[in-house]
């Protein structure tokens, strides 16, 4: 198991590189480089791959190895570093990002999303159902260790390494990773594919997904299990702002604290998988910890609120709610690696000319339950006010209690 945990660990850490770069460090070189808030949020849009992993999942699943896949990929990835390396992001004074930097990034992001598929595929067959919780452990705090590097390790070394420096550290690091992921000796535990198996048509492929057993269920889990985390977690910090807190601070707690605080949870997660094994059973304790964590926090609103805008946050209201945010990035680190264990469980039940698109599904449905009440929270506050906002998202955060008591037998075992 050693050596698949250190192949998944250093494979997951390259992953997580684009995401970082993205959301941390290019934001802050465009408006460097004087481009517009405005046209520095457009560059969100180059996320886009990633919600269209479905379309080539099946090719994953049915032409080549995974193997294969990831190999190519993690090398394609270390080539578009490359030639990122001989283009500036913007140049002084330009109103909008390249359209070949702009183009190259949508390819980063779409190999990204190509070797996303493939390792999560790798991982669903390499791992036995005993390894699972430290394989999503692994899994989870590599991806976010290397998010953490690339937005802010490689963001403190930008006064000392030029955007072309830190591309090709970049593509070196991922030409690496190809190079392991090819002669690796885990992969050769990679189950075979037997002659008798037979594929379902392209047709069918909804169809056999919606079959595999418990897929209904955990595609529900996964759609709503963030809902109240994502949008509480998206408001709190700014409300916070508005009382006073610094930027510096906030940036400082709910940026750097909070990535220690949720791979801490993370770690935590597989600690217990590891000792109990079964997921399911994990899961119910676990979101009513962070149910009565978000409570606790929703009362320190309600405390706020009524003080009004005017005044400032005190040295023990302060410190309440950055220790408050902490805490829910630990619990929420705590629920995610238990929430990919199952996910990764249900995945194993499908043919093995499925699991990728399988585990594919799941994965969108899951970021889709983190964006959308991440991007509706500031419009529920304005419509609705705080106190109701808040209310809805601790109700929002019971149902996945709730709907546990639905959870079917086959995903149990």
């Amino acid at each position: 198991m050693r050596g698949k945990l250190l192949l998944m660990a250093g494979l997951y850490l390259v992953q997580g590189l684009p995401y970082g770069l993205q959301s941390g460090l290019l934001p802050v070189l465009l408006r460097a480089r004087g481009l517009s808030l405005t046209r520095v949020g457009l560059a969100k849009g180059l996320y886009a791959p990633w919600l269209f992993k479905l379309v080539w999942a099946p090719l994953v699943d049915t032409r080549g190895s995974p193997r294969v896949w990831l190999a190519l990929s993690t090398a394609a990835l270390g080539v578009v570093c490359g030639l990122l390396a001989s283009l500036p992001p913007a140049e002084e004074g330009q109103v909008g990002l390249p359209t070949i930097t702009a183009v190259l990034l949508l390819l980063l992001n779409l190999g990204a999303a190509v070797q996303d598929v493939a390792l999560d595929t790798l991982a669903v067959q390499l791992l036995e159902p005993a390894e699972l919780g430290p394989g999503n452990t692994v899994q989870v705090v590599a991806y976010k260790l290397g998010a953490a590097l690339a937005g802010g390790g490689l963001l403190a070394l930008v006064p000392t390494l030029s955007w072309p420096l830190l591309f090709l550290l970049m593509a070196v690091t991922y030409l690496l990773a190809a190079a392991l992921a090819w002669a690796s000796p885990a992969l050769e535990l990679l189950p075979q594919p037997q002659p008798s198996e037979a594929a379902p048509r392209p047709g069918h492929h909804l169809q056999a997904l919606l079959a595999v057993p418990g897929t209904l269920w955990t595609a529900g889990f996964v759609l709503t299990y963030k809902l109240g985390e994502q949008g509480a977690g998206s408001l709190f910090p700014l409300l916070l702002l508005d009382r006073g807190a610094s930027a510096p601070e906030l940036g400082l707690w709910n940026g750097m604290g909070a990535v220690a605080c949720s791979i801490a949870g993370s770690s935590l997660g597989g600690a217990l998988l590891a000792r109990h094994r079964q997921p399911l059973p994990l899961l119910r304790p676990v979101l009513q910890l962070r149910l009565v964590g978000l409570a606790c926090q929703t009362a320190l609103l309600f405390r706020l609120d009524a003080l009004g805008t005017g005044v400032g946050l005190g040295t023990v209201l302060k410190g309440v709610s950055l220790l408050s945010l902490c805490l829910q990035h630990f619990l929420g680190g705590l629920v995610t690696t238990v929430t990919f264990t199952v996910m990764m469980r249900c995945s194993q039940l499908a043919h093995s000319a499925l699991q990728a698109t399988h585990y594919s599904l799941l994965a969108t449905l899951e970021l889709l339950g983190k964006l959308l009440l991440g991007t509706l929270a500031g419009v529920l506050a304005d419509s609705l006010g705080l106190r109701p906002c808040f209310s809805l998202f601790l109700a929002l955060s019971a149902v996945p209690t709730l709907y546990l008591g639905l959870a079917p037998s086959s995903l149990a075992r």
